[in-house]
């Protein structure tokens, strides 16, 4: 049987198929976009073979895919079904993507291993390199695919993707679909000699290809190339694929307000599908007429598929809660059985990991500095790289977005990192990958997908720090649903609460105040390593029945201190150490203040909008009858942290304040 560049008809036509049925649903979901029955839409029109041509040249449900939002084609190519995606662009309860959670064309499939997808393009590039550190680990020969228009290769993810996965020899494929508009801006106007290709020249390891992207066969030949090279083990590959936007950006675009119309029309004219036919057709591996009665077939299906898709069932709303946290029943506290009198903060945290690391072979830890001999700037991993070896324990790129990009990749598939950022004053780069990924994966992805990975981070002041190395950062991510947060004061609970943490189905940060890890008040007996601490459960640390103080953290001290200043009878004042802050323990805040009838709450965070606004509303919505004064709150104040001691003293919380507010609470 005659072949063309080595497909047979039958291949031939199938590719058409798909490239045309791609096609074919942007036009419908256009009319019905029209019609009322959607909000939003994203075409693929013009990227239909340059996306075929990559998924010829993966193993669908084996390879590991990191699309993005103008994918359908790829998608398709995949498996995915034309009445699955018109089920996503009408938000239906079916739609595998999201469940309706998501809008329409962010791409996900767990059955076809395509990774949950997110509006903010760019994040996808780390969180693949991070799968295929695993796939490498692994000796999978899977390979990662992950695509973006050129746009996206402005973002400084892109290019620390690139250093990561070059320096590693991963196997990611980085295909870079350049239709030359990143929305309306021009590429001439986005990147560096207006080029891709040569902009990413050098990085070593890394194999580039420059084709025309809408000539399916030369697009084939380079995934093909590429494809094999990576299953080889000989690194990654970006692909730039010169495509055409037949469309606007988005359904909400006009691109005519910023392109010609001469520039439109030689688009048209290069429009992929029109190019296929007729060099099919030319080189007689396929007729018109083969062509005419597919047209007819695909038409037909869309129309079909669209009334059948627009009859399914909406989510049910009881379900708009669900997954933003996992179903798995919550750990049990074990018995403490002390295995160390004493034992500080930081070594008890050392020691969590090392017990851990023993117990699941999939657990890693990186970050920047944290392998010996150094073992982190503080040594809270001292030793692990000599226990575990560098394959388990290393060092990262100075880079805190990859930190936490790559951990998403990795847990993904199954891992479990434990990383760390060196200070909580460093951790605004990885914003992006926590509050629009990590956050979001399990929610996003209808349960589909979910990335419990923990994110260790030293934080708060006190150490003569300054602005740069005393943040408090607990009210930011108090915010965000789909993370859990602990925060101990002292050696046990640290060992007990992280133990918990590397064991748990959701993400966790870590909160570690980095003046404990050697006091001598934050010390305590060692729990042996059965001991876990569950999460949402605070300790009572002295009991009373006149006030409440609510704390956590330093602050615990604080407020023992504090205390004992106001020389009070022991049994008036009642302290609450909340160890974690999502989840809060509702249920002995509550119980507390029903007791006693007046609350303070004392954090190190910003006073305004800081955590403690949210435990005293709480207050407020549960105790208010019980209340037999204001809810007061101590915090540090509206302001950085400056360097100078007697400055830093000013803005930061000091047993003086907290006696304070508490004398004048108790004057109620």
């Amino acid at each position: 049987m005659a072949r063309l560049h080595g497909f047979q008809k039958k291949e031939l036509l199938d590719i058409y198929y798909k490239m045309l049925l791609a096609r074919n649903l942007d036009e419908k979901q256009l009319i019905m976009l029209k019609q009322g029955k959607a909000f939003f839409h994203i075409g693929c029109s013009g990227h239909e073979a340059a996306q075929l041509a990559a998924a010829k040249n993966l193993n669908s449900g084996k390879d590991w895919i990191y699309p993005y939002y103008r994918e359908a084609a790829l998608c398709i190519g995949l498996g995915m079904t034309g009445k699955e995606q018109l089920l996503s662009f009408l938000a239906r309860g079916d739609d595998p993507n999201s469940g309706g959670r998501q809008m329409p064309q962010h791409y996900g499939h767990k059955n076809l291993r395509i990774v949950s997808q997110s509006s903010p393009t760019g994040t996808q590039f780390l969180q693949a390199v991070g799968s295929a550190m695993s796939r490498k680990w692994e000796e999978t020969k899977e390979v990662v695919y992950v695509s973006s228009g050129e746009g996206s290769t402005s973002e400084g993810e892109f290019h620390e993707a690139l250093n990561w996965s070059s320096r590693e020899k991963l196997p990611v494929i980085f295909h870079i679909q350049d239709n030359e508009y990143a929305i309306s801006v021009h590429i001439s106007e986005q990147t560096s000699g207006s080029s891709v290709h040569s902009m990413v020249a050098g990085y070593q390891n890394l194999s580039r290809f420059d084709v025309d992207g809408t000539n399916f066969f030369e697009t084939d030949l380079a995934f093909k190339q590429a494809v094999d090279r990576a299953r080889k083990g000989k690194g990654p590959s970006v692909i730039v694929s010169h495509v055409v936007r037949l469309l606007p950006h988005s359904s909400s675009d006009d691109q005519r307000k910023y392109r010609t119309e001469k520039d439109l029309e030689s688009d048209k004219n290069r429009d992929p599908i029109i190019q296929f036919e007729k060099y099919c057709i030319k080189e007689k591996a396929a007729t018109k007429s083969d062509f005419e009665k597919i047209q007819t077939k695909v038409s037909k299906q869309v129309d079909d598929d669209a009334e059948w898709a627009d009859k399914q069932s909406h989510p049910d709303i009881s379900t708009a809660l669900d997954h933003v946290y996992s179903n798995e029943p919550d750990l049990k506290e074990s018995q403490f059985k002390t295995i160390n009198e004493k034992i500080v903060m930081v070594d008890a945290i050392n020691h969590a990991m090392s017990e851990e690391m023993i117990s699941n072979e999939k657990m890693i830890i990186y970050g920047e500095d944290i392998a010996d001999p150094k073992g982190g700037v503080f040594t809270a991993t001292k030793g692990l790289t000599d226990q575990f070896g560098k394959e388990r324990v290393f060092n990262s790129p100075l880079a805190e977005a990859s930190i936490i990009g790559t951990a998403i990749g990795l847990a993904v598939t199954g891992w479990k990192p434990c990383v760390e950022i060196q200070f909580g004053d460093y951790i605004w780069p990885a914003m992006m990958q926590i509050r629009n990924e990590l956050a979001s994966m399990r929610y996003r992805s209808n349960g589909n997908w979910k990335c419990p990975l923990v994110i260790r981070v030293p934080v708060g002041g006190y150490i003569h720090g300054a602005i740069c190395h005393s943040q408090s950062i607990d009210g930011y991510f108090m915010h965000m649903p789909g993370v859990r947060i602990a925060y101990p004061s002292n050696a046990s609970d640290a060992k007990g609460l992280l133990k918990a943490a590397c064991r748990m189905d959701d993400p966790v940060i870590f909160m570690e105040h980095k003046g404990l890890y050697r006091q001598g008040f934050a010390s305590s007996p060692e729990p042996d390593k059965n001991y876990i601490l569950p999460f949402g459960k605070g300790k009572i640390i002295q009991t009373g029945d006149i006030v409440t103080i609510i704390t956590w953290g330093a602050m615990v001290q604080k407020c023992v201190e504090a205390v004992k200043a106001c020389e009070l009878d022991k049994d008036m004042i009642e302290i609450i150490d909340l160890r974690t802050l999502n989840p809060l323990d509702h249920d002995m805040i509550t119980s507390s203040v029903e007791k006693t009838g007046k609350a303070l709450v004392v954090h190190e965070d910003n006073l305004t909008n800081g955590p403690g606004a949210e435990i005293a509303a709480l207050i407020a919505d549960k105790n208010f009858e019980h209340l037999d004064g204001p809810i007061k709150r101590v915090g540090a104040a509206d302001a950085h942290v400056p360097y100078n001691w007697y400055l830093e003293e000013k803005v930061l919380v000091q047993n003086s304040d907290i006696q304070n507010a508490l004398i004048e609470l108790l004057e109620y």
